[in-house]
């Protein structure tokens, strides 16, 4: 009788072990199903650039050593048989020790030096004239920081990304409708098309463009939050899809790694910033003006975060 029911244990024991095995095979399989896909998508949306930069750094760039790095990145609107325009343009700094990021977005009518045209122009120009090697040059030499790296979203598809990693949640602070769509005071969630739209609102906004900026800034930082989540693994295949149809960085795999593992916290403490300006015409043509000593502010406050003075 005893030794029935050790006989019994026995196989139930067995029975456990290989389900635990089974298991244990089955999750590393989708993990590595991720891994590769993943490396697949990044290497899909990887497109170098070879630039001269305008503004270098003192030596070349270590994430292993976790030293700050900075992004630009751009908000295209593209249409067939048209180049498009950054319409939105926002330089991201990254710094591991202070376990933050800066956020700065730049009024796309900001008058600069457009870098390699020889003028001075609106700074969403510099994509129209140049693309990414001409926007990165021209913000470069305005903040007077290095710009490492770009990552190019095409903003009709944004949506996708959104949807991608199920909706997010923004803390509205002004009440308005678009089209038949209202966005309520306090805390929102939005679909992807809902996120458009509400980035893209301008004209009921007193602040104008600095109200749209902001809400620009909510919406990435609300997909960096959710994407970053790990409940969202589920559908990684919907977000891959969705960032290897409407992504360009020149940001690798082997980088976007050092990133996960080496700067993980920055995304957790956002600081947005903004720059003070007006709008005055110049020949006929609307341009926002920055005073110098408000652009020193902006580059010193930069150059800080980076590690850079």
């Amino acid at each position: 009788m005893n030794m029935g029911r050790t006989k019994k244990k026995r196989t139930w024991l067995k029975v456990l072990l290989l389900l635990i095995l089974i298991g244990i095979v089955g999750t590393g399989a989708y993990g590595y199903s991720i891994y590769h896909n993943l490396q697949k998508t990044a290497k899909g949306v990887h497109t170098p650039l070879d630039r001269d930069p305008v503004v270098k750094r003192p030596s070349k760039l270590d994430m292993k050593k976790k030293e700050p790095f900075s992004v630009l990145m751009l908000g295209v609107d593209e249409r067939e048989g048209d180049k498009g325009r950054s319409d939105t343009m926002i330089v991201i700094t990254v710094n591991p020790e202070k376990k933050s990021m800066d956020m700065l977005s730049i009024p796309r009518d900001t008058r600069v030096e457009i870098v390699g045209k020889g003028i001075d122009d609106k700074i969403n120009h510099a994509y129209a004239f140049g693309g990414i090697e001409m926007s990165m040059n021209t913000v470069e030499k305005y903040l007077d920081i290095p710009i490492d790296y770009y990552i190019k979203v095409n903003m009709e598809g944004f949506k996708e990304i959104v949807d991608a990693v199920g909706g997010i949640t923004v803390n509205n602070d002004l009440d308005f409708s678009v089209s038949a769509t209202h966005f309520p005071e306090g805390e929102i969630s939005l679909n992807g098309e809902e996120a458009l739209k509400y980035s893209r609102m301008r004209k009921e906004d007193p602040r104008g463009d600095f109200g749209r900026q902001m809400r620009q800034r909510q919406v990435i930082q609300g997909v960096i939050k959710k994407g970053a989540n790990v409940s969202t693994l589920w559908k990684y295949d919907d977000m891959l899809k969705a960032v290897g149809n409407n992504v360009e960085t020149n940001i690798s795999f082997d980088e976007m790694k050092s990133i996960q593992k080496n700067y993980g916290e920055a995304r957790k403490h956002v600081e947005q910033i903004q720059i003070d300006g007006s709008g005055t015409k110049i020949d006929g043509i609307w341009y926002y003006i920055v005073p110098e000593e408000e652009r020193a502010n902006i580059q010193n406050r930069l150059k800080e975060h980076l590690g850079l003075e």
